[in-house]
């Protein structure tokens, strides 16, 4: 039977190695020869693109040296033994011990010949040595030009880079515009997908140049760049975080003249992305005085109006639904109105209830919007400041803080805990406006506010204290309506079920 052999080829991604640094198909010509000459057949070829002077993950290499210790091939062949792997000799120690055939063509090297054993881990761990030499000179080329302001990728969507000397960047005049437009529209309260599909609608090519997707615009709105900051990404695959010089100070990377996104901007719109700010101005008001408030018991969906009725909006556009629900829309309003009614005259102003609390907060933001709208965004503001130094504490136990990063950590934890008092500060300037409630204390005065109320009003009122209405289906066709059989209410600041 004649012996197998694979062969592994690498190709660093930049050519920083002269003559070494054969193509892939002059590597896979030498191996083919050197298996005809061998008697041997080429079983398979493994290639693996990757950087000069990094030796990380290969799969390529992976999958070759499992496929060699699992007997699936007799031998592998490589160019050149820092072809085949710059961790030193613990790379190829398994593969000696176990009396597998490794081969380095350039050297002429071959583990069947005794004399070859010491010389193959002598080279392995000159190959290591020369990889960590060019990964420190690397290192510290790049801390050096981190420092000093230049990007050391491709431009971020939105710039290019301006001076390939100081490799600053500037706005890219066509993609700018559509940053702008991202942190806008995330401001305003557009979801990333809603803001995605409008790009991709329009035909805006994308950072990959392919379909814009939710999670790139939640990457752009997160980025330090767009602050105009170095960047830089502690954790593989994790989020980018601003980079500190040895000062611990932030680092510009735009070019003289060349302006962020405005910190006003950039803040609301992570605030919008972090939850914690509310957006919307009120368009698209329901028209009757229940809907977006009904729930139908039978599928959990929500119901339309349909003649005079709320129906089943899913049986009604043709789903299945094992109990539709449908309600005469004049008695199920007279009911919720009447329920509601009974529940705000029942409780007291200075009743400590959820129901309550909840009812005066809405009424606030009904009758002083902009005094509201600044609270809001003074708690958004609250919420995001602990969650920033929530953040560093857990970035800290997670390690990412444990290497040169650490000498920033507290002075990043100082900055954070002093947005969060001043935050804390503005919250509590805030929070003392005091709501009058009077008009829910008096049935003839809220009986009176109700019927000169237009319908727009009343559905305001409505919500003030109700979250959400479940009707079941009728026991037959035509039953009268009894509404403490077939409704439940979920008041304001009542927990989900």
């Amino acid at each position: 039977m004649t012996s197998r052999i694979d062969l592994y080829l690498r190709k660093s991604q930049r050519d920083r190695e002269g003559v070494h640094a054969l193509t892939f198909r002059a590597q896979e010509e030498q191996g083919r020869r050197w298996a005809q000459d061998n008697g041997y057949t080429v079983r398979r070829v493994w290639k693996d693109n990757l950087s000069a002077w990094t030796d990380t993950h290969r799969p390529e290499f992976e999958r070759a040296l499992s496929a060699l210790l699992a007997d699936e091939s007799d031998g592998l062949w490589s160019y050149a033994l820092d072809r085949f792997s710059r961790r030193g000799a613990g790379a190829v120690l398994p593969i000696l011990d176990a009396g597998k055939r490794l081969v380095a063509g350039y050297e002429r090297l071959d583990s069947h010949d005794p004399r070859d054993r010491r010389r193959i881990i002598d080279k392995a761990e000159e190959a290591k040595e020369y990889a960590d030499l060019l990964s420190y000179r690397v290192r510290g080329t790049k801390e050096r030009q981190r420092a000093e302001g230049a990007w050391l990728g491709a431009a971020p969507y939105g710039y290019r880079i301006a001076d390939t000397r100081s490799r600053k960047l500037a706005h890219d005049p066509e993609r700018w515009p559509v940053v702008l437009r991202i942190f806008q529209d995330t401001a305003d309260g557009k979801s990333a997908r809603t803001i995605a599909s409008a790009l991709n609608a329009e035909g805006v090519p994308s950072p990959t140049g392919k379909a814009w997707g939710g999670s790139q615009i939640h990457r752009m709105i997160s980025s330090p760049v767009y602050d105009g900051h170095q960047a830089v990404t502690p954790s593989k695959g994790g989020r980018s975080v601003a980079y500190r010089d040895a000062t611990g100070q932030r680092v510009s990377v735009l070019a003289e003249g060349v302006a962020p996104v405005s910190p006003d901007l950039v803040q609301r719109a992570r605030h919008v992305v972090a939850g914690h700010a509310r957006v919307g101005n009120g368009d698209g008001r329901p028209k009757h005085l229940l809907a977006g408030l009904l729930r139908c018991a039978g599928c959990g969906g929500g119901t339309a109006a349909h003649g005079r009725s709320y129906r089943c909006l899913g049986y009604t556009i043709g789903k299945p639904c094992p109990a539709p629900a449908s309600v005469m829309r004049e008695y199920l309003d007279a009911y919720v109105t009447q329920q509601w009614r009974a529940a705000v005259l029942a409780s007291e102003l200075d009743d400590p209830s959820e129901l309550m609390v909840t009812v005066a907060e809405r009424w606030l933001a009904l009758t002083r919007p902009k005094e509201t709208e600044e609270a809001q965004a003074a708690t958004a503001a609250l919420k995001a400041a602990e969650t920033a130094l929530e953040r560093l504490a857990n970035d800290r136990a997670a390690g990412v803080y444990d290497g040169a990063m650490g000498k920033h950590f507290p002075r990043l934890v100082a900055e954070a805990e002093a947005t969060l008092a001043e935050a804390q500060g503005r919250v509590r300037q805030l929070s003392g406006a005091r709501v009058d409630l009077t008009m829910f204390d008096d049935f003839e005065v809220l009986d009176r506010y109700w019927d000169k109320a237009d319908g727009a009003l009343r559905r305001d009122l409505i919500r003030l204290a109700i979250d959400q209405v479940t009707i079941t289906q009728g026991a037959r066709r035509g039953a009268p309506f009894i509404g403490e059989e077939r409704v439940t209410v979920k008041w304001a600041g009542e927990a989900s079920a």
